[in-house]
């Protein structure tokens, strides 16, 4: 039995001057068009539909913007689209405030009419629909702009194979740093992780001393170090701390060019870490991690200085490339309790908060005597939990520390 798994291909685009500029001008009056929109369903309180818009706005986009008929239609798409994935980001973060009176705290959920202000399509961009407003003529890809339809010459580095195999679809055209891409959504038709075929199971501890710990049901450990990344954060911070001081615009520019390009590192870093790891274990794995849903790190007992560590690697991305990567070749990732998994002794199950050093990084068990590196000892509990899934028994370390006490 197969599934279905869409992912996003990267295609670098080569325009020529004349090329650049429409391409410029359309994602241009795109923007603007999908401002003006933004600004109507705003003033209407969220409730046109994609046909109202389409009533009330249709020709006036079409003769304010230049616009063709389905560079139109892809605007309200593109507008509603947005404040639903808004919507979706606000409802899972509610309003939480405190009660005067009774010291009791409350939560309110939120939604879109908590927005005081229309959502801005700052970035030029340009959504196309496959065939309509893009296709592979080849060895070229044909673009529909604003005035004509252009061969542009393009490179898929990486992704050659994707284009063979998967159903192309909906198209998205971006700038950044002055090259043109074309992000493209293709859906792959892959084999489904089946229980009965499994061959491993892999825990893994995700942490800043090491990126990531796997431990699978050999007793094989394999550690990424997070020494060197730690060194690029903290060279990244300091940038940022010396241009925050200047103040000037040209420091707010090169402040923003910074961000871009540490948030591309560590997309970069994650990448290869997932795909060393399911590069390495291959089809029918079971992938077991911690769901660090609402779970916060105490930052209050880490040093000043290394606060900002602490907190900000984009743990959430690793997960979601790990959980893609492990799809396309049929295999799963599956969360599991984040609760005691440093502090359970993997060889006696006793659960002691005492039992791990973090100074040595160690930990000793006081009731068997068992000692191991404490990263180590995370994804072994973790590994546990994720080989009790897969025996269908949905057995928590909140369960067995009840059971302690």
């Amino acid at each position: 039995m197969n599934q279905l798994t869409t992912i996003s291909l990267k295609l670098h685009l080569y325009p020529t001057d004349k090329q650049s500029n429409l391409l410029e001008a359309t994602m241009e009056q795109y923007r603007l068009a999908c401002n003006l929109v933004s600004n109507y369903y705003f003033d209407h309180i969220f409730q046109p539909k994609q046909a109202d818009l389409q009533k009330s706005l249709y020709h006036l986009i079409r003769n304010k913007f230049g616009l063709k008929a389905q560079m139109t239609q892809s605007v309200f798409k593109t507008v509603l689209a947005r404040y639903k994935a808004v919507n979706n980001q606000i409802s899972k973060k509610p309003y939480k405030y405190q009660d005067k009176n009774t010291g009791e705290w409350y939560k309110e959920k939120r939604d879109l009419t908590w927005l005081q202000k229309p959502i801005r399509f700052n970035r030029p961009q340009y959504d196309l629909v496959s065939v309509r407003d893009w296709s592979f003529v080849k060895p070229q890809l044909s673009i529909n702009t604003i005035a004509t339809r252009e061969k542009v010459n393009y490179s898929a580095k990486g992704f050659e194979d994707y284009l063979k195999q998967g159903k192309l679809g909906t198209a998205k055209l971006v700038k950044s740093c002055g090259r043109y891409y074309l992000h493209v959504s293709c859906t792959l038709d892959n084999p489904k992780f089946n229980k009965t075929t499994l061959k491993h199971v892999v825990g893994i501890d995700r942490g800043l001393r090491f990126l990531a710990t796997s431990f699978d049901e050999q007793g094989e450990v394999s550690f990424v170090s997070g020494k060197k990344i730690l060194a690029t954060r903290r060279k990244y911070k300091r940038l940022r701390q010396q241009l925050q001081s200047k103040g000037t615009k040209s420091a707010k520019r090169r402040l923003k060019a910074i961000g871009q390009r540490e948030n591309r590192w560590m997309s970069d870093i994650n990448h290869q870490v997932t795909k060393t790891l399911v590069d390495k274990y291959g089809t029918g794995t079971v992938f077991a991690i911690e769901d660090l849903t609402n779970v916060s790190f105490a930052t209050e007992k880490v040093a000043k200085p290394r606060r900002y560590e602490q907190v900000s690697w984009s743990f959430y991305q690793l997960e979601q490339f790990l959980a893609y990567k492990a799809e396309l070749i049929g295999s799963t990732v599956v969360k599991v309790d984040a609760h005691y998994t440093s502090q359970r002794c993997p060889k006696c199950g006793v659960i002691d908060k005492q039992a791990r050093n973090h100074g040595t990084h160690e930990y000793h068990c006081k009731h068997c005597g068992y000692t191991s590196n404490d990263d180590r000892i995370g994804a072994m509990n973790i590994q546990l939990l994720g080989t009790n899934w897969v025996t269908n028994e949905e057995i928590t370390f909140n369960q067995l520390r009840a059971n302690q006490e």
